[in-house]
């Protein structure tokens, strides 16, 4: 997990503490709201997506002039021209990530490079504006340490954050984009499951209807992939099902459920107990909590963890001869969901992951939370990420080192803070700042 947030200290910090070395993110701009949001309550229940913190980060762009200085503001209402080609042509994409505050207070945002990597290749899929993911990033930090009031440390809650790319055109017609809007709004979240339980969901697997194809953009994090889903899912809540397992293919091949991606664990027909995914094929999103589930289960070396086509007629065929442990969802907003019964074809099958404890779930999300409440301290991967701290003069300079490239991060606060640095995942950034007195982590 990458710890990308510092401990914030009060708002001078924020022109002078952690600075990367980048021109844009360097010139950002705050303006801090004058009318603060009463916040939540500890016994207010945090729903997703309906609170929002008091600021938003907003970044234009124009094919002349490029990227505008990045300024945090006030969160507001937009402004947009009828025509706007993202409301027509659905030339927008967008994100979502978490920042947890830890047992020791700090705030880290998990696996940001992940969703970095990810949004940049979904605007290079919609021509949108390339941005420097390395500056975004560290805009993104500040607008987390302004709303540092805001992350929740309840049990389960954190702070997910929606970065969104808009195609802001002002004229009719499909083609390349002139005008475009970087923003990120922050929510506070409850857990998606109250307490300590586990509410498994039951699917709908209809084959009719198809989220996504080959060489479509199933894989990218776009708005056109999720309105048309709605209708599904209001159908399936109709026959009693909560959510939609859309599968794909004559040979109706499992895909995804809801908007999380799927996993099945099994005894596979050849003996052996295995962890089955779908692929990146090009019909999936690469979720990031998917990847996670992946690296640690490889982490663990107890059963074979394999990335492949799984079909209805398979798992039909392991549930009758009663090889099916546990089937599962994974996805930012929930971590691991269990699946209890499919609908499909008109026959209810019955998955036994609760009746198996759910023995695999409740160990990922228990490793999971350890890691973003810095309980643990384990790396997801194996990499060649390394970190190094350098003392110049009265500054320290914090240096990133990533298989493709480096990132370089400057203090010159008094008193001088300390910073502690600890290896991550191979596409994720590897820095964490302790201000004020703070101790970086033993392991540092």
């Amino acid at each position: 997990m990458e710890a990308l947030v510092s401990q914030a200290g009060d708002s001078r910090l924020l022109s002078c503490c952690l600075v990367v070395a980048s021109s844009q993110a360097a010139d950002l701009q705050v303006q801090v709201t004058r009318e603060p949001q009463k916040k939540p309550g500890p016994s207010q229940p945090l729903l997703f997506g309906k609170t929002f913190t008091d600021h938003m980060l907003m970044v234009e762009w124009t094919k002349k002039t490029g990227w505008s200085r990045p300024r945090i503001q006030p969160f507001q209402n937009l402004t947009l021209h009828p025509a706007c080609s993202a409301l027509h042509y659905s030339l927008q994409l967008f994100e979502g990530l978490k920042a947890y505050k830890g047992r020791d207070q700090q705030v880290r945002l998990f696996r940001p490079w992940l969703n970095m990597d990810r949004m940049l290749r979904s605007a290079r899929r919609l021509c949108l504006p390339d941005f420097d993911k390395q500056e975004l990033l560290e805009c993104i930090r500040r607008l987390i340490e302004v709303d540092k009031d805001w992350v929740p440390d309840s049990h389960g809650s954190s702070l997910y954050v929606r970065p969104v790319l808009i195609g802001n055109e002002p004229s009719l017609g499909v083609g390349l984009v002139t005008q475009a809007l970087l923003y990120v709004i922050l929510c506070p979240v409850g857990s998606y499951f109250p307490g300590d339980s586990m509410t498994p969901v039951s699917l709908l697997a209809d084959p009719t209807f198809i989220r996504a194809w080959m060489g479509g953009v199933g894989d990218y994090k776009v708005g056109g992939n999720y309105g048309p889903t709605v209708a599904l899912q209001q159908e399936a809540q109709k026959k009693g099902c909560e959510q939609v397992l859309w599968l794909y293919g004559p040979d109706h091949q499992l895909t995804e459920v809801g908007t999380m991606n799927i996993f099945v664990y099994w005894t596979h027909k050849d003996g052996v107990l295995e962890l089955a995914t779908p692929p990146l094929d090009g019909i999936i999103l690469p979720g990031v909590v998917r990847q996670s589930l992946l690296d640690l289960a490889r982490t663990w070396g107890e059963f074979r963890v394999a990335e492949r086509k799984v079909t209805m007629e398979e798992l039909k065929r392991a549930l009758e001869e009663g090889r099916v442990r546990e089937v599962f969802g994974s996805g930012t907003a929930c971590q691991v969901c269990p699946v209890h019964q499919i609908l499909y074809e008109g026959k209810q099958l019955h998955i036994p992951t609760m009746e198996n404890g759910p023995e695999l779930i409740l160990r990922f999300q228990k490793e999971l939370k350890a890691i973003q409440d810095y309980t643990s301290h384990k790396t997801l991967g194996l990499s060649s990420v390394s970190c190094e701290l350098r003392r110049s003069g009265t500054c320290w300079e914090f240096i990133v080192q990533l298989p493709e490239s480096s990132y370089s991060v400057v203090c010159s606060t008094e008193p001088v803070p300390t910073i502690g640095c600890f290896r991550c995942d191979a596409a994720g950034c590897a820095f964490t700042g302790w201000i004020r007195g703070s101790s970086p982590p033993k392991d540092s």
